[in-house]
Parts: C-alpha cells; structure tokens; sequence
C-alpha cells in the first residue's frame, strides 16, 4: 500500500493508521531527513526478523539504527553518557547523523542478540518522528539503498512501492528523498569518531 503524507503538516489519520500496522508487526518504508528507511516496532522480534530476512542479514549481525523522537529515549537504550556527548548529541539531532552509542542491558533483549552499541537517530523529518511518537516507543530502522541499485531506488517513493510492495506492508510517500545516507558517528569511547561520511556535517555540532 501506497501513502502520501506531506512532511510540513503530517495527517493525524494517516500518521495513526501506520503506527496500527507498526503494532501489528508490519513493516513500512518511510522517509527520513536522507534516505528512505525499512522499519518496524523495536518491540516486535517477528517483525524484525522480517527485516533481517530482507536485507539478507542475521538480526543478531545487524547493524540497525533505533529512530527516536527525541533524547527522552536515549537513557532507556543507552548507558549514560557524558555532558559534553549529550551537548553535541542535542544541537546536532533532530539531523542527518547516526550515533552510535553504548547499548544499556534493554537492546540486546530487544534484538535477540549480545550487541554491545546501539545506533540513536532522531531525523529531522515530521513524518518519522510523529509515527514514533504516536508508537511510543523507537521504530528499527535500516535504509533501503541497495548496494546494487541504481540510486532512484533511494528517491523516488513509487519506483520504491514497484520494489518493495510485496515485503512490506505500507510504503509512505513524503515526496522524493535523498541519496545519501546519514553521517555514522561513534561515541562509544567518549570521543567523536566519523566512521561514515554522509549527509551530516559533524564539525559544526563539536
């Protein structure tokens, strides 16, 4: 299924009928502040593995990220940070960057795994984050940008619906998205590590 919802005003009903599927174990595709994303309820272990089947991983290998709607979740998934990582963390999110945090004891439960870090994204997109918002809780998350695809698989929503629409149960179309992928940053020893050059410009938020 094919929705359209407008990133500047997200339609309540729309935004409510996604987050249904999402408690039912369904998987959309949704856009973000760079790629399209694969997702679904982090508390859903049959949904996620659906993910890992897709992308042709095993769940305990994978390295996906927890969409947030703020840095209220962040202690719930995370050991406690520093004030000086939190400081950066918040002039830098809601953007285009992955931190990748120390996993609290909560994420290996949730992804039937011993993952020691969790990737936090919080993108500055109204859609992403009111569905995570109406859910309560993060959406897993992984970007559909095939390592063998031509990049419009990335952008454009109805050529993604073409793709995907036999996996997943809706795919949301917020307009065309971008083709690069979020900054992946480390923080798990205390320090800055950029292991990912994306959209994101972590110089300015240091």
């Amino acid at each position: 299924m094919l929705i359209k919802i407008y990133p500047e005003n997200p339609n309540p009903k729309a935004i409510d009928q996604v987050v249904q599927v999402l408690k039912r174990g369904g998987l959309i595709i949704y856009p973000t502040d760079t790629v399209y994303g694969l997702g679904c309820d982090i508390t859903n272990h049959r949904a996620i593995e659906a993910i890992a089947r897709i992308r042709h991983i095993k769940p305990e290998k994978a390295n996906f990220s927890f969409i947030c709607h703020d840095l209220s979740n962040l202690a719930d998934y995370t050991k406690s940070i520093d004030n000086t990582t939190f400081r950066v963390l918040k002039k830098a999110l809601p953007g285009p960057f992955t931190f990748i945090l120390n996993a609290s004891g909560k994420v290996p439960k949730l992804l039937s795994s011993n993952k020691k870090t969790v990737g936090i994204r919080i993108p500055d997109n109204n859609i992403a984050r009111e569905i995570v918002k109406q859910l309560g809780n993060p959406i897993l998350s992984t970007s559909i940008r095939d390592e063998d695809d031509i990049l419009e698989y990335s952008t454009d929503p109805e050529l993604i619906h073409e793709k995907y629409q036999d996996m997943v149960d809706i795919v949301i179309d917020g307009g065309y998205g971008g083709n690069v992928a979020s900054t992946v940053v480390d923080v798990t020893s205390g320090e800055f590590e950029v292991i990912r050059e994306g959209k994101g410009d972590l110089e300015m938020y240091l």
